[in-house]
This record gives structure tokens, C-alpha cells and sequence, in this order.
């Protein structure tokens, strides 16, 4: 199960059907965000669990190795103490975090993003922000190597057919990997993933 595979419409239903390593986390962020902000309603778009005052404010992406965190006009909010993920931001004004851990969570940080953005939200003299393109993601250099391997030649075709913010998700993936040994296996699952078709949120399915 994907984070991008509909399941049910039905919040609760929602919950007890989330990936078995998700799914605590996303039963733990439930219950903090509506007692933080208990006016928020509940409901399932796009298969996240969705928070909503007047609009949407921010959703959760229930993943079979993290919980996402989406906040609907993230550009617009203060990240004193960044939490949101580098390059979630997207042509949007979506903004995104992950968590894999509640003991990494900054839950009063958090706290505060939420606070931040149901204000934004509540206030209807504040039009969203217009759209930003984003500069293009660099593409490292080793990734960019592997593509003009003969070998990698359908790999590189998939890539290609990927549209700009799908190949976005890849290169930040690739580029945050710090270790020789981490990039490796990034990379690797990055070829037989693009070689099999699949865009990154789907490239370890079977």
C-alpha cells in the first residue's frame, strides 16, 4: 500500500486502515491537532486526512515508511525552527514535513505551524500567495552519470517522461544523501524504479 492509493473516504476508516508503521503516527497526530485546534474538520481528499477551517489548511499522508504532513499555504507560514521538508514547496503553495519518529517530532513547533497556519486560514483579508516558479533542481552529478550509461538507457527515458515535479521528488532524494553508502542504494533503487516506470512516491512497490 502506497501513500498515493485510495482507501476510503471515511476519516476513521482512514485511520485503521493506514500502513501498520504509519499508522501510530498518524493516530498520535490526529488526536494533537484537533486538540490544538479543535474547530478543524475532518475529511479525506486525494486519500490524505485532511484538516479544514474555511478552506483547507493542512493534510496527513499515511506511507508505508512515514507520515507526511502537508500544509496547504506552507509558503506563507513562519518556520523559525525548519520543519519543512527542502524543496517540498512545489509550484504551490504547499509545504511538507515528515516524520518517522513522534520522539523527533518538535511537538511545540508544531504546535505553533498549526496555530499559524488556521490563522492564515481564518482570515479572509489575506488572499493566498500567487504562485512562484521554483528554479530548477540541480541534478547531481553522480545521477546524472548513471543516466548516460548505456546500460541505464531506459531508465534515463523514464526520467525524461516524468513531468518537472516528479523528477524534482528523485533529485532532492538523491542530492540529500550525505553518505557514499546511502547514495549508492538511492541510486540504485532510483534506476530500477525510473527503468520500471514508477514516480518516487511508488518506487518500492512490488
Amino acid at each position: 500500500m502506497d501513500c498515493n492509493r485510495a482507501r476510503t473516504k471515511d476519516p476513521g476508516e482512514w485511520l485503521q486502515t493506514c500502513p501498520d508503521f504509519s499508522q501510530p503516527l498518524a493516530e498520535q497526530l490526529v488526536e494533537w491537532f484537533l486538540n490544538w485546534e479543535p474547530d478543524l474538520a475532518e475529511s479525506i481528499k486525494w486519500n490524505m486526512l485532511c484538516f479544514s477551517g474555511r478552506k483547507l489548511v493542512c493534510g496527513l499522508s499515511a506511507c508505508q515508511h512515514h507520515l507526511g504532513i502537508t500544509f496547504f499555504r506552507g509558503t506563507e507560514l513562519p518556520d523559525p525552527m525548519n520543519l519543512f521538508v527542502p524543496g517540498s514547496e512545489g509550484n504551490t503553495n504547499i509545504r511538507s514535513l515528515r516524520v518517522t519518529s513522534l520522539d523527533d517530532v518538535n511537538r511545540a513547533a508544531l504546535r505553533e505551524l498549526l496555530h499559524a497556519a488556521v490563522a492564515l486560514d481564518a482570515d479572509p483579508t489575506i488572499p493566498p500567495a500567487p504562485k512562484v516558479k521554483r528554479q530548477p533542481w540541480p541534478v547531481p552529478p553522480f545521477f546524472k552519470q548513471a543516466l548516460a550509461a548505456k546500460q541505464n538507457r531506459a531508465a534515463a527515458a523514464g526520467f525524461k517522461k516524468l513531468s518537472p515535479s516528479c523528477q524534482r521528488e528523485y533529485l532532492v532524494w538523491l542530492s540529500m544523501a550525505k553518505r557514499p553508502e546511502t547514495r549508492a542504494r538511492r541510486l540504485a533503487e532510483t534506476l530500477a524504479a525510473l527503468r520500471a516506470g514508477r514516480k518516487w512516491a511508488q518506487r518500492r512497490a512490488a
